[in-house]
């Protein structure tokens, strides 16, 4: 999302008094406290992280299901991003809060706040030309001790108690930096900086609190852009800031929505009602590659997708800004092999419906909402496609700062909306929705010449040819085709809009966000011009369908719960996570040994292919898939893939013990989530999920069972024999087989050899019999540990430097289909390794475990054994 206005781009807010209220706010909201015998428990939504020894008031927004109460013909979200900068005083059409459709959202975002150089949250200086606080408006509650757009946001809040209002922070524009009193940038570093150390996040969190008690929001929204390993991701005038931090940025974002998290649930406490927290997530596969485990989604209320900025002129793709399906022939994702890499499944992910399974993943579908944009992309002189769809349009010369190639992106009268990269225009063909409708019907608009236009000086000003619309059925896509001028805009309208809402009431999901509200449309009589006719179809669509999905797992989860964490971290930084790679760490926290054998089950997002396996020999397998298509042409058919793994028969984990793997997969997932852990012929739950209800149990023993094997037939083990893959032997009573080459390995010491059973028949496990214990749900948080990776170079990756906008919100679209290059002398069959040496195998880099002389067959990749992945 951006962040600022064509012309004065000025950010300008309040906060210096954000403390001169708090003891009257207290004193106010204290007679409205929630009852405190009220189970609030009971109103959890499924999976949402609980602030310790906190009684959070959630029953005051959700009810007895885990569902927010949002207002009788409201069963689903409509939210909408409401801008600062069209307040109309620097002579371009205003948007104020008097004509937001009030009745027809359920939440309003403003847009934005941002982090200060004190690294408290911040909307600038409070004085009467201020937007936000200080400027006058027709409406205003002259009792409030603040104008502008906070004062008449809440004055009409009051008249619609069902709508909440929600202060948004960062945006393209102002992640990194803030825009001054004068207007100028200034590149503090914003969240990259901020969220360095504990103390300065929590100087941030305190101050989010003080300002949504000020300001009379119900709770805050982070659009932090992005806090991803991927380099050269987010504001080209970020990047010197962020790029020295990409190792770093998840883990210390984690801390960040934990923090804010626990200060809210506290506020909320003490003021008895409840705060709000959610974010603008990316919906680029590429951007979410960099972002481990997306582990923040336990802390969110709910999270709005940004589904849009799919495809736009910062790269010569011409495609669908926010396509709702994939459709097989993205050019763009065709051009990186992802069609055709088998790793990837088929699937193709620039679109919504890929975007939302992902964090189906980690979230019921009731915390998800989609985006819908309200403005256009485009580009001019498209090669190619059909009616411009998946044609190019490259330029390698006058691209914007930080792009040495990008799209030739649409100008003049196509690019209304547009940014500035300095004092020149951007090419982007960024336009409300209303202008596009005009340009469908030939009209020139009698508002373009307060946007900056010309058309009587300037030929790129003037309408000229005819804007065929056009609509893609698979794609879920309108656009218009100027065939004469080669112009390709990426638009939405009711059919789209009426089909994303339909999709969103039948699958369950919470609901649709919009950016921004200001490019909605009507038809005044002469043209069309800011209006709220896709808001109300959206709402109308949505008004009568049943509660949203609040639950997350699909597979039946034990009430019994067992305190143990399973969490990913070591993930390489950017490029070099390909395939994606984790270090999954089994934690057992509980009061019981774990014994070996015991079975460990998960679920990822289908929006990773049902390709996962572990490189530690621990035999992790996909034992079921909701999507089994070759592509996701027409969207995804399931949400999960589910696997299994079993420690080895040798490992059991004792309390406070714990057991790492090696985990690879091939596209982005969060979670993993909907954990069970089976042994003693009993399964259980596991409280990291956070799911709804259950109780923590503390399983007790009875005494172990010792095998006594009979007579056996294979061979017996012998210590200095050689052996492979395969090969089977007897042991203490035992048939073991080796997963890989093994010498001086002892069966049931190590996870070399897989316990097949006692010669005689099967093992003995010792009957487990759970006690229930009194201590609370415990809930763990998932941490972060990046590591960095040896240095990969080149990437056919690009990234957008699209400069700010008010509709600036670039996702890269690259494919993550960098393999990375080697470093050290390849592996060959033959040679004679000393423990410690390093060699590359297709592409990835080994160090030798142990001396031997490599035979075929001991490839790297096929010998743990032997060879340990750098």
């Amino acid at each position: 999302m951006s962040t600022t206005p064509r012309l004065a781009r000025l950010r300008l807010a309040a906060c210096a008094a954000a403390l001169a209220l708090a003891a009257t706010a207290l004193a106010a909201t204290a007679a409205t406290r929630v009852d405190a015998a009220v189970d609030h428990e009971t109103c959890r939504p499924d999976g949402l992280y609980k602030t310790a020894d906190v009684t959070v008031p959630y029953c005051d927004v959700y009810d007895e299901n885990g569902r927010e109460k949002m207002g009788a013909d409201h069963p689903r979200r409509v939210i909408g991003y409401f801008t600062g900068w069209r307040h109309g005083q620097n002579g371009q059409p205003a948007y104020l809060a008097s004509n937001i459709p009030w009745s027809k959202i359920t939440h309003i975002n403003y847009a934005f706040a941002h982090v200060g150089p004190d690294n408290r949250i911040s909307v600038g200086a409070d004085n009467a030309s201020n937007p936000a606080t200080g400027m006058t408006f027709p409406g205003q509650d002259p009792a409030l001790p603040y104008k502008g757009h906070f004062n008449l946001l809440n004055t009409l809040k009051k008249q619609n108690p069902h709508a909440k209002t929600l202060i948004s922070v960062g945006g393209w524009a102002e992640s990194g930096g803030y825009f001054d009193d004068a207007g100028n940038r200034q590149a503090s570093g914003g969240f990259y900086t901020m969220t360095d150390s504990q103390a300065a996040i929590d100087t941030f969190a305190d101050s989010a609190v003080s300002f949504i008690r000020k300001y009379g929001f119900n709770g805050v929204d982070i659009d932090y852009e992005y806090p991803t390993s991927m380099k050269d991701a987010g504001n080209p005038l970020d990047f010197q800031i962020a790029n020295a931090r990409r190792a770093t940025l998840m883990g210390n974002y984690v801390k960040l929505m934990k923090s804010l998290r626990e200060r809210l649930d506290r506020a909320s406490a003490q003021d008895g009602k409840y705060y709000l927290l959610t974010i603008a997530a990316p919906a680029s596969g590429y951007l979410l590659r960099g972002m481990e485990t997306f582990q923040v989604t336990q802390y969110l209320d709910y999270v709005n997708i940004m589904s849009y900025d799919l495809h736009g002129a910062w790269n010569e793709f011409v495609g669908p800004n926010a396509a709702l399906y994939d459709d097989g022939k993205d050019a763009e994702l065709a051009k990186w092999g992802v069609y055709t890499t088998s790793q990837y499944g088929g699937i193709g992910y620039l679109n919504t419906d890929w975007a939302y399974h992902y964090f189906r993943g980690a979230m019921p579908p009731g915390r998800i909402n989609i985006g819908v944009p309200y403005y256009t992309r485009g580009w001019k002189n498209v090669n190619g496609g059909t009616n411009g769809l998946w044609g190019t349009a490259p330029k390698s010369s006058g691209c914007p700062t930080g792009l040495t190639t990008c799209g030739d992106g649409a100008i003049g009268i196509d690019n209304v909306w547009h940014d500035l990269d300095g004092q020149a225009e951007t090419p982007g063909g960024g336009n409300p929705m209303w202008h596009a409708k005009n340009l469908e019907r030939g009209i020139q608009g009698s508002y373009i010449g307060q946007y900056g236009l010309d058309p009587v000086n300037d030929p790129n000003d003037r309408i000229s040819g005819t804007y065929a619309r056009h609509y893609d059925s698979t794609l879920v896509a309108p656009w218009l085709w100027n065939s004469s001028k080669k112009v390709f805009l990426s638009t939405e309208d009711e059919q789209s809009i009426r089909a994303k809402a339909e999709y969103v009431r039948d699958t369950g999901l919470g609901g649709m966000m919009i950016w921004e509200l200001a490019g909605d449309y009507k038809w005044t009589g002469s043209e069309y011009f800011m209006g709220d006719t896709l808001t109300t179809l959206a709402h109308d669509t949505l008004k009568t369908a049943a509660p949203y999905n609040a639950t997350r797992a699909k597979v039946a989860i034990p009430a019994e719960k067992l305190d143990i964490t399973i969490e990913a971290g070591g993930f390489p930084v950017g490029d070099s996570n390909y395939p994606i790679s984790a270090k999954l760490k089994i934690t057992n926290r509980s009061a019981v040994t774990v014994p070996g054998g015991a079975e460990f089950q998960w679920d990822y997002s289908a929006a990773s292919p049902p390709n996962a396996k572990d490189q530690s020999g621990f035999g992790l397998t996909v034992i079921g898939k909701e999507h089994t298509g070759a592509n996701n042409i027409g969207g995804l058919k399931g949400d999960y893939n589910r696997v299994s793994v079993k420690l080895p028969a040798w490992q059991s984990l004792a309390p406070g013990a714990s057991v790492t793997m090696d985990y690879v997969y091939y596209l982005p997932a969060p979670g993993p989530n909907n954990y069970t852990v089976t042994f003693g012929g009993r399964t259980y739950g596991l409280v990291q999920d956070l799911a709804r209800g259950g109780t923590v149990v503390t399983p007790t023993a009875s005494p172990t069972v010792t095998p006594t094997g009979g007579t056996c037939t294979e061979p017996p083990w012998e210590a200095g024999k050689i052996y492979t893959g395969g090969q089977r032997v007897s042991h203490k009573g035992k048939v073991w087989e080796a997963r890989w080459w093994s010498q001086n390995n002892e069966p049931g010491t190590n996870d070399v050899w897989r316990e097949v059973g006692l010669c005689s028949g099967p093992t003995s496990s010792p009957t487990i019999t759970p006690t229930v214990t009194s201590s609370p749900t415990i809930t763990p948080t998932v941490t972060s540990s990046p590591t960095v990776t040896p240095t990969v170079t080149s990437s056919p990756t690009v990234t957008p430097t699209v400069t700010s906008s008010p509709t600036v919100t670039p996702t890269v679209t690259s494919s993550p289909t960098v393999t990375p290059t080697g470093t050290y002398p390849a592996w060959r069959a033959g040679t004679a390794y000393a423990a410690g040496d390093r060699v590359t195998y297709q592409g990835v880099n080994y160090q030798c475990r142990q001396p031997h002389t490599a035979l075929a067959g001991w490839e790297p990749s096929n010998v743990p054994a032997l060879w340990q992945r750098l």
